[in-house]
C-alpha cells in the first residue's frame, strides 16, 4: 500500500512530514524550519498547500512564516497566534478537507494543553492511514509532561492506541534508540524490547530512518502503551496500581534516564 508520507529530518532530531494528498499537492506537518521543506517540495515536484501544527513549540513551527511567505499556504492548528488569516484554528474532532482527503484533528493534551494529532484515514485500496503525533507519541516512547499531568497524557495515549493497527505512526522526534534502551532497563528479559532495540541499532548503523512505525508495532513494543500489563506493573513494583499511576512512574523514570 502507498503511504503518501515523506519524512524530512531537521534540527538534529526533529522530523517534518510531507503528506501528498493529491497529484502534485502536499501538506506539511510541523515545519520547524523551512529550507528542508522547500527543498523536498521542489525535489518531489510538489506544490505546498497547507501547514498542520501539532503544538506551538519553536522546533515545530519555526519555518511557518517563511513557508507562508514563499508559497501562500494555509496554516491550521490549535494556537490562534500561529494561524494566518487564510488558515483556521482547530479543536478536537475538527476536520480539514483537502480534495478527497479528510484529516481529523485529535486532541491529545499532555506535552502541551492544546496538543493535536492529525489522522489521515485511508481513502482507497492504494493508501495507508497515518497519524501525525507531534510530541505526544514517539516510536517506542512518548512526550515529556510539560503542561499536563500523567493521567491526562495517559488518556491521550490510550485514545491513539484505539486507531487501526495498520495506521502509520509519524512522530515529531527521533528518540527511538534511547526509548528502547530505556525499555530494556525496565524489563531486561522481554524479548520484544531486545529485538526492537537490535533492529533500531542496525537502522541507525546503516543511516536508515526509524519512522514511520505502525500502531500495531507501538502497541506491541512501546513500553508506555504497555503500561497496563502485569509485566510492567511487576517490574515497577506496582502490581495493584492504576494504569495512570503506573504510567506516571514510568514517565518519571524515563525523565531521569534521558
Amino acid at each position: 500500500m502507498k503511504p503518501n508520507v515523506i519524512a524530512i529530518p531537521a534540527l538534529g532530531d526533529n522530523f517534518i512530514y510531507l503528506h501528498v494528498w493529491a497529484e502534485g499537492k502536499a501538506c506539511v506537518i510541523d515545519p520547524g524550519e523551512s529550507q528542508p521543506v522547500l527543498e523536498a517540495v521542489d525535489g518531489q515536484g510538489l506544490r505546498l498547500t497547507t501547514v498542520l501544527l501539532t503544538h506551538r513549540h519553536w522546533d515545530h513551527v519555526g519555518g511557518v512564516p517563511d513557508l507562508v511567505a514563499r508559497t501562500g499556504c494555509e496554516v491550521y492548528g490549535a494556537d490562534r497566534g500561529l494561524i494566518s488569516s487564510a488558515g483556521r484554528t482547530l479543536a478536537d474532532r475538527d476536520v480539514v478537507t483537502l480534495g478527497d482527503v479528510r484529516i481529523r484533528a485529535i486532541a491529545t493534551p499532555g506535552h502541551t494543553r492544546d496538543a493535536l494529532c492529525y489522522c489521515v484515514d485511508s481513502t482507497d485500496a492504494g493508501t495507508t492511514p497515518a497519524i501525525y503525533t507531534g510530541d505526544t507519541l514517539f516510536v517506542g516512547g512518548c512526550g515529556r509532561l510539560i503542561e499536563c499531568d500523567a493521567a491526562t497524557m495517559w488518556q491521550s495515549l490510550a485514545r491513539l492506541a484505539e486507531l487501526p493497527d495498520e495506521t502509520l505512526v509519524c512522530c515529531g522526534h527521533d528518540y527511538t534508540l534511547e526509548n528502547y534502551e530505556f525499555a530494556v532497563t525496565i524489563s531486561p528479559d522481554d524479548a520484544v524490547y531486545r529485538e526492537r532495540l537490535e533492529q533500531i541499532q542496525k537502522a541507525v548503523e546503516y543511516g536508515q530512518l526509524t519512522v514511520p512505525s505502525t500502531m500495531a508495532q507501538e502497541k506491541a513494543s512501546n513500553i508506555f502503551l504497555r503500561t497496563p500489563s502485569d509485566e510492567i506493573r511487576t517490574a515497577l513494583g506496582m502490581s495493584n496500581a492504576q494504569p495512570a499511576d503506573v504510567f506516571a512512574e514510568l514517565r518519571r523514570r524515563k525523565d531521569i534516564f534521558g
